[in-house]
């Protein structure tokens, strides 16, 4: 089953400099699980101003959203060092028809 993940940083004036610190982890994490085929796809969301990262968006495959917070959670160095305030983990499908050919 495809989840979707929003995570949204903390929002502390420190917040983005502690991202930019984890984020080469975080960008090592992210091609061991896209090597294992269970993240499809990721990326940052951004201020309204599109200046900022602000937290993430990803798609993942997992059984269930239990296997996806046990092996993708508790590895994810935004997750485990504190850079994410909030994690909304949804099921998800494409569009039949539309955009099952590249998700």
């Amino acid at each position: 089953m495809r989840f979707v993940l929003i995570a949204y940083d903390y929002t502390d004036s420190e917040a983005p400099a502690r991202r930019k610190v984890v984020r080469p982890r975080h960008m090592e994490t992210m091609a061991v699980f896209k090597a294992a085929g269970t993240l499809k796809y990721s990326g940052p969301l951004l201020s309204k101003d599109g200046t900022t990262m602000i937290g993430s968006l990803m798609i993942h495959e997992y059984p269930s959203e239990e296997a996806m917070r046990e092996d993708f959670l508790s590895k994810e160095p935004y997750a485990v060092e504190g850079i994410w305030e909030k994690i909304n983990i949804y099921p998800h499908f494409p569009a039949e028809g539309l955009f099952a050919d590249i998700l």
